[in-house]
């Protein structure tokens, strides 16, 4: 029995009990008092010992629905293109991201490039630049030109 037999069922089973209760209730005016108070201790008994409603759980909700996502293990309704559908977007944000850090490689590649090549083309050599005294050599070159 698959869940939507299960729901129609137990939907027939609660418009029969409506149904019979509406006939019941119809009828209870014109009985007299002794009557009508057995069968409201009838009821009393009959609601105690009835079944409790079955809760339907998160997963079991998931399960019933439409999704096409949540609803692989199920094997309801869902084509190979909804499921080809329903996993396109990830492949695309995958083909994104490494679009994007290729990217971002390549531009920092071509600014480490550029460094390089203005460092190498300089008057001043590469060690230069790691010496101590070269801050103090810069800032002596820079005087005599703020000063003119």
């Amino acid at each position: 029995m698959n869940i939507s037999t299960q729901k129609e069922a137990a939907m027939r089973q609660d418009q029969f009990g409506l149904k019979n209760a509406s006939y019941l209730s119809a009828g209870i005016a014109t009985l007299p008092h002794d009557i009508s108070e057995r069968l409201r201790v009838a009821r009393l008994q009959a609601i105690s010992q009835r079944k409790i409603a079955q809760t339907q759980t998160a997963g079991a909700a998931v399960r019933s629905g439409s999704s096409a996502a949540l609803t692989w293990g199920t094997g309801e309704g869902l084509s190979w293109w909804d499921r080809v559908g329903a996993v396109l977007p990830l492949i695309a944000l995958v083909a994104g991201l490494l679009a994007i850090n290729s990217f971002q490689g390549d531009n920092r590649t071509l600014e480490l490039a550029e460094v390089d090549s203005a460092l190498l083309t300089d008057d001043l050599p590469p060690a230069a630049f790691a010496d101590p005294g070269f801050v103090q050599f810069l800032k002596a070159a820079r005087q005599p030109d703020s000063e003119q």
